[in-house]
């Protein structure tokens, strides 16, 4: 395997499936597939999931909430969303463990480096729910951030599109696809990648990122294994 420890960062709205809200347990089934084939190989996994599927706090904000007790709805909505992923990576006989940078210590781990590392080093996959337990920060910044904890090799950052690319190709038919960018090619570009302060924190600790689509059975294992699957974003 060409990584040996990976930050698996997966939207909330991935989730939902072909649902409007929510989540969809066959979809959570999926991804837990497609994480056992890389654990089973030996890949050190940790996850950061957002919360858009229940409650995004920046949504909310805008709609009149106050943005501190907004973003703290959503930073609880990832820790629901990581309750529903840990019982489906347990259900396929992956031992995984909740950590919550809120401390709910009822249904989550209190997040600690070295303990996250140590699950880590065990075969343990390591869900990081809470965000970084601050509002106005994003969980792309909580996945950087995380991964720079952790000493990560690469972020993976799953979505529904097979990369990045000149414009949304959802919506302009003529968008090319990039197999390789840099940092500052993004930044020139304007491209939507993550938030900028994810993306200059990734980008001042040298930590490669990997835009895919996770949805396309495979392909998580393909990354892995150093196939060129979507786009890959370094120095």
């Amino acid at each position: 395997m060409k990584y040996n420890r990976i930050l698996l960062k997966l939207s909330g709205e991935a989730l939902m499936g072909d649902r409007q809200y929510g989540i969809d347990p066959k979809r959570l089934a999926e991804y837990a597939n497609e994480i056992k084939q890389i654990t089973n190989k030996g890949v050190e996994v940790a996850i950061v999931i957002g919360g858009g599927n229940i409650f995004r706090g920046v949504a909310g904000a805008s709609k009149g909430m106050d943005r501190v007790q907004a973003d703290h709805m959503g930073m609880l909505a990832t820790v629901i969303n990581g309750l529903a992923l840990q019982s489906a990576l347990e259900d396929a006989e992956i031992p995984t463990r909740l950590q919550s940078a809120i401390k709910i210590n009822e249904v989550a781990e209190p997040f600690i480096k070295r303990r996250a590392i140590r699950h880590l080093e065990k075969g343990r996959v390591v869900i990081f729910g809470g965000g970084t337990g601050n509002p106005y920060f994003t969980t792309d910044s909580a996945a950087v951030l995380r991964a720079i904890e952790i000493n990560a090799d690469v972020i993976l950052k799953g979505t529904r599109v097979d990369g990045i690319y000149t414009a949304d190709p959802e919506k302009d038919s003529q968008a090319t696809k990039f197999d390789f960018i840099t940092f500052d090619d993004v930044l020139r570009k304007g491209l939507k990648v993550m938030d900028t302060t994810a993306f200059t924190l990734s980008q001042e600790n040298e930590l490669p990122i990997i835009v895919f689509d996770m949805n396309k059975t495979g392909n998580l294992l393909k990354v892995i294994s150093g196939e060129s699957i979507g786009t890959k974003v370094n120095l």
